[in-house]
């Protein structure tokens, strides 16, 4: 019987309600799939357990998808099909980027770091991409964080396959959910140490912020990078529950109220941290699905997205 671990769960969930909802191909969905589970009859099993009907799912028999590189660029000036007015274009000024290299475990890790200009010391932000992995929007991501004054790393953590921008979109869940929550935490906990010895950084003041994958590695780094001052996870799994007790930065989650898979188990997070000294806040905004952050998206919602970012800005003047 095939057992899935927590973000393959997740994910596989996740493509199930963009394939219902039409947002999503069924040819789409299956690949995807099928890259996250590593084999058609694993693919057919895992899309049975989240209620893909016998005329949905693959046959046994059925070839595995052949990844294809990706036409895409992780460095472009333009956000394709942005939407929000809070997007920070490449080149604006003010503002300083670059790709930075910085070593997790004896391999080089890259990523995305804007920054305002000049040498003065300033806080910090870590930036988790969403199963997409590092693309422009989340580059613009990081620049929002710089124009407010943050120095923002946003990491490929598909560093060691190359890189987000090489790779077959529809590979990228399966390769974030092959190397494991743990391999990205500690990319984390790396990159929270080279910007923690940057000069441009003020010593000690780093948060992190992750969108949906993201925001279940950014609860899952609560708990495990006790460095971290603040942290604000849109729409993102659930930590174990059992470890909530050791989180030591101030903890933010921002919740969509049409999103049942992960709105529905908030309860219970809330209930594991109003027991303990762990300062948080859990907010569902109205109206709205998952990825509603995301201006590339079709789910975004501008209002309650500014809204999200407002919030996340304010927690981290707060606690940062």
């Amino acid at each position: 019987m095939v057992q899935l671990e927590k973000f393959e769960k997740y994910l596989i969930e996740e493509f199930y309600d963009d394939y219902r909802s039409g947002d999503m191909s069924h040819g789409t969905f299956t690949r995807r799939v099928a890259f996250i589970m590593g084999s058609m009859t694993a693919a057919a099993a895992a899309m049975t357990l989240v209620g893909c009907t016998p005329d949905e799912v693959p046959k046994t028999g059925d070839p595995m998808p052949t990844a294809t590189a990706s036409a895409s660029s992780g460095n472009t000036t333009a956000v394709p099909n942005a939407k929000s007015p809070l997007t920070v274009p490449e080149g604006a000024g003010g503002l300083q980027t670059e790709t930075v290299k910085f070593d997790s475990g004896g391999t080089d890790i890259s990523g995305y770091l804007a920054r305002p200009e000049g040498s003065k010391p300033a806080p910090a932000v870590l930036v988790c991409h969403e199963n997409r992995g590092l693309t422009p929007h989340i580059q613009d991501v990081a620049r929002r964080f710089a124009k407010e004054g943050y120095a923002a790393l946003a990491l490929d953590l598909l560093s060691r396959e190359g890189g987000t921008a090489s790779m077959d979109p529809d590979a990228v869940p399966g390769a974030l959910t092959k190397a494991g929550a743990q391999r990205h935490v500690g990319d984390f906990q790396a990159a929270f140490e080279y910007l923690n010895g940057q000069d441009f950084v003020e010593k000690g003041r780093v948060a992190m912020v992750g969108f949906c994958f993201g925001g279940g590695i950014t609860w899952q780094a609560a708990t495990e990078i006790p460095g971290l001052k603040a942290t604000s996870a849109f729409y993102g799994p659930a930590p174990d529950l059992a470890k909530v007790p050791i989180i030591k930065p101030a903890v933010f989650g921002v919740y969509a109220e049409k999103d049942a898979r992960i709105t529905g188990s908030m309860p219970q997070l809330k209930a594991a941290l109003d027991a303990t000294q762990v300062k948080h806040q859990l907010k569902v905004y109205p109206g709205v699905d998952h990825a509603f952050h995301n201006d590339t998206s079709d789910r975004y919602n501008e209002a309650q997205a500014t809204a999200a970012w407002n919030d996340t800005l304010a927690w981290f003047r707060e606690n940062v």
